[in-house]
């Protein structure tokens, strides 16, 4: 156990610091091609650099790697979960620069989970809180596309403001990884470490005021990473409190305007900016209904307060995912 919690420490100094290092380099470079996406909620509309998202999957991998170097008897799970988090960005660059279609996202990112399907690297025996060890030999090996492309395009409509992604994601990160560690997972523990350094390290540019914007590539790959986890770690009750918000925006969304379409297709935002630079919901009923428009939905209020509402959800639904967690130990 020493030597899996020595490798998590490692993993995550080296995902931070890979990705603390060439985020700024990575933006400098698609300032310089015009790959920037316009900060809509600001007044005066910047422009940021985009496809950032990048810096996390190099940071990523190269923790992955060097962990691999200590746990050999893990490489079958670390190669599944890196697999399944590059092919997931792969599908996000190419959606960054050529644009996929809404309804074949979801469908390139399910295909992404073949590695762990392949690889055989889960447990068609989850534990349920209450209900304890099931046996689902037949219907969950069909259900693991599910448990990747879900939360990878969850984690890609949950990019509204500032920060929020990565913030959000860095909590549910932290939440699952603590999770493994209470529940003897070293593997997930390891890996969920890589994700979270690099995390907050992108976070630290991608924070409100944005220096940096993640682009599908950051998005998509680290939905499919939080699932990923979920599956190797036997998380799967864990994963789903922990990302009730993640699950709630989406639902939302896509309840609203009645299918599958891209935020561009869109002609009416949820959310409008007012003159002195506050938010406000959008009253037009044709406007998405969004996590972000409902916590609107009590006033106007400025950027930062409503990205502190994100971070205060999140936060209470990994509370519960701990007591989730206490709940699977007692069944």
């Amino acid at each position: 156990m020493f030597t899996e919690f020595l490798t998590s420490v490692i993993a995550f100094l080296v995902s931070a610091l890979i990705t603390l290092f060439l985020t700024p380099h990575v933006a400098d470079k698609m300032k310089k091609r015009g790959i920037v996406g316009v900060d809509v909620h600001k007044q005066h509309r910047p422009k940021v650099p985009e496809m950032c998202g990048i810096c996390i999957l190099v940071g990523l991998a190269a923790s992955i790697m060097v962990s691999l170097t200590i746990l050999l008897n893990y490489a079958v799970d670390f190669l599944a979960f890196l697999s399944v988090v590059l092919l997931s960005g792969l599908i996000g660059a190419v959606d960054d620069l050529k644009r996929l279609g809404p309804r074949i996202k979801p469908l390139l990112t399910a295909f992404a989970s073949l590695p762990i399907l392949l690889m055989a690297t889960y447990d068609a025996r989850p534990v349920l809180p209450l209900i304890g060890r099931t046996r689902l030999t037949i219907i969950y090996p069909l259900l693991i596309p599910f448990a990747i492309a879900v939360p990878s395009n969850a984690v890609n409509m949950m990019d509204p403001l500032n920060g929020v992604m990565s913030g959000t994601c860095s909590i549910v990160v932290f939440v699952l990884t603590i999770s493994a560690a209470i529940l003897g997972h070293w593997n997930t523990v390891v890996l969920g470490a890589g994700l979270l350094g690099s995390l907050l390290a992108f976070y630290y540019y991608n924070r409100f005021p944005s220096a940096v914007f993640p682009g599908n590539v950051g998005t998509l790959a680290i939905g499919a990473a939080i699932g990923a986890l979920v599956v190797i770690g036997h998380l799967e009750a864990v994963g789903v409190v922990a990302m009730m918000p993640h699950i709630m925006n989406g639902f939302y969304f896509l309840t609203s305007v009645g299918g599958l379409y891209e935020r561009r297709q869109i002609s009416s935002r949820p959310i409008r900016v007012l003159s002195d630079g506050r938010l406000i919901a959008s009253s037009s009923v044709s406007s998405p209904l969004t996590l972000t428009r409902t916590i609107l939905a009590v006033g106007s209020m400025k950027e930062e307060e409503v990205i502190r509402y994100f971070f205060l959800l999140t936060a209470f639904s990994g509370f519960l995912a701990f007591l989730t967690v206490f709940m699977m130990m007692m069944t």
